[in-house]
């Protein structure tokens, strides 16, 4: 299986593919992990990995950038329903549009809004960086022996408003609930960063490998 992690000039492309590397070493099954970096070059793929960092806008803009990419992932994903992870601001991509430094549209594969985390108080600083706690109250293959209340690695001070809560499957609290984890039927998003979370996001990426949506 040929699994694609995307290089469109944002995110820690080097970290993410050293944790795919290693979650794949403990599967069964042969993996070959390979970095996207073309629309063509997706075409063999099974299972596609978007990672992002840093501003919403700059990320889409170097989606946009790499010739039919966008329209190959619109392809693979949405039509022919292939199994897709985004990362951070690889999840939020997946929304309608963000606020952050104005207003920027998304794939819309998801329907919601990215917006500012709301300071509730003093104590909420942001970003929201460092590790912090999901919360989740149905099982599901995604979360195998991972515990509730499991730490992972968050670094973000916008967030995903996602319009239907059936869609969430996991939240974190920081000040007020913020949507952890995404998924709709082929499409998963965290938006903490696995290939960051030590022992709990190598098990979230081998779930991921394993997933037969």
């Amino acid at each position: 299986m040929y699994v694609g992690i995307i290089d469109y000039g944002s995110g820690n492309i080097r970290s993410v593919l050293k944790s795919f590397e290693k979650a794949a070493s403990l599967v069964s099954t042969e993996i070959q992990i390979k970095i996207i970096k073309n629309a063509d070059e997706l075409k063999k793929i099974e299972k596609i990995v978007l990672p992002g960092v840093g501003a919403f806008a700059d990320c889409m803009e170097g989606l946009k950038s790499r010739v039919n990419l966008i329209e190959m992932l619109n392809k693979k994903v949405i039509e022919e329903k292939k199994p897709f992870l985004g990362i951070c601001v690889g999840m939020q991509l997946l929304a309608n549009s963000s606020s952050e430094y104005g207003h920027t549209k998304g794939l819309s594969w998801l329907d919601g809004e990215v917006e500012n985390i709301k300071i509730i108080n003093e104590d909420i600083k942001i970003p929201h960086m460092g590790w912090n706690s999901i919360i989740f109250d149905k099982d599901d293959p995604l979360l195998i022996n991972i515990k509730k209340g499991e730490d992972f690695y968050f670094v973000h001070s916008y967030q995903f408003n996602v319009k239907e809560n059936n869609f969430v499957l996991a939240k974190t609290n920081y000040g007020a609930d913020i949507t952890a984890i995404v998924l709709k039927n082929n499409i998963l998003g965290t938006q903490f960063h696995p290939e960051k979370s030590q022992r709990a996001g190598i098990q979230f990426i081998k779930n991921f490998l394993e997933w037969k949506p």
